[in-house]
């Protein structure tokens, strides 16, 4: 087996896989919990960007599961992505870090690891699409 084959069913590689679906678990908690706190009447640009990327990524982000996708296209995909949620992490982080709140809390904390992994992806992706001539060839 070549290092990075991919998986004739989703497109990706074992990691991408695993690592894109902790990124749409992660989306689908943060969009949980502030849409319920939407529901409670809690307003503010922050929290409305925040969901709506969320909501974004929720709804998105699985194509990265079962559509067969070049390299370059998933890497453009996951940058978009990265930053976006960059921008939520640092919203979040500005306005919830000193809260006492437990479900606030868990919203910055799952907005973290949803970026975290779509840092990886970028990387994992960049080496694999773009330094890795050979297993490209062998996939295509």
């Amino acid at each position: 087996m070549i290092h990075g084959e991919t998986r004739a069913r989703t497109g990706l590689t074992t990691f991408l896989l695993a690592s894109s679906a902790l990124v749409w678990a992660s989306a689908v908690i943060v969009m949980g919990i502030l849409a319920y706190y939407v529901s409670l009447d809690y307003r503010g640009t922050h929290l409305i960007y925040s969901l709506v990327i969320a909501v974004l990524t929720s709804a998105f982000f699985p194509l990265a599961f079962f559509l067969v996708i070049s390299p370059g296209f998933i890497l453009l995909f996951n940058l978009i992505f990265s930053y976006l949620w960059l921008v939520v992490v640092t919203f979040i982080a500005s306005d919830w870090s000193s809260s006492k709140n437990d479900k606030l809390l868990t919203v910055e904390a799952f907005s973290f690891i949803a970026f975290f992994f779509l840092f990886f992806n970028i990387i994992y992706d960049w080496h694999y699409g773009f330094f890795r001539p050979e297993v490209r060839r062998a996939v295509v």
